[in-house]
């Protein structure tokens, strides 16, 4: 899970431990070298961090020929986007762009496509100009999530 290539003897780079369980991390781009242990504990804080919590979508079955459709939010019924992140957790995106200066930092996300599908990322570091498009998190956009918010 998470792994982009083993490197043989290899040394854990968050509690130095070596084995077959130690491997590069991250879907498009390396993350870090870590234990499976070390790895779940970090991205399941990054995760938490950045509200990507949700249950990633079950595989189709090959001889369903039904028409994928988006699926809605539990909490408005919007269509919403369940993607990956580039450190294998899912989170619940809205299904449009919009431009950077209409959606907090917090909420920015960006779309990548890498060896395995659509990924997305978080923007950090480098602040987008304004006019970039970025996908929002649907809790941005979703009423029910903005009722539940402390005033």
């Amino acid at each position: 899970m998470g792994a982009t290539g083993d490197f043989p003897g290899s040394v854990c780079q968050a509690c130095a431990t070596e084995g077959p369980g130690v491997r590069a991390r991250g879907r498009i781009s390396l993350m870090a070298v870590l234990c499976d242990a070390c790895w779940n504990r970090a991205a399941n804080d990054l995760a938490a961090d950045e509200g990507a919590t949700a249950a990633p979508r079950p595989d189709p079955d090959p001889e369903d020929t039904a028409w994928i459709e988006p699926p809605p939010c539990r909490a408005c019924g919007a269509e919403v986007r369940v993607l990956p992140t580039n450190y294998d957790r899912w989170i619940v995106l809205a299904t449009v762009e919009l431009p950077a200066k209409d959606v907090p930092p917090r909420f920015r996300w960006r779309l990548v496509h890498g060896q395995d599908g659509a990924v997305v990322v978080r923007v950090r570091g480098i602040e987008p100009a304004l006019g970039d498009p970025v996908v929002p998190d649907h809790r941005m956009l979703c009423p029910a999530q903005e009722a539940a918010a402390p005033p």
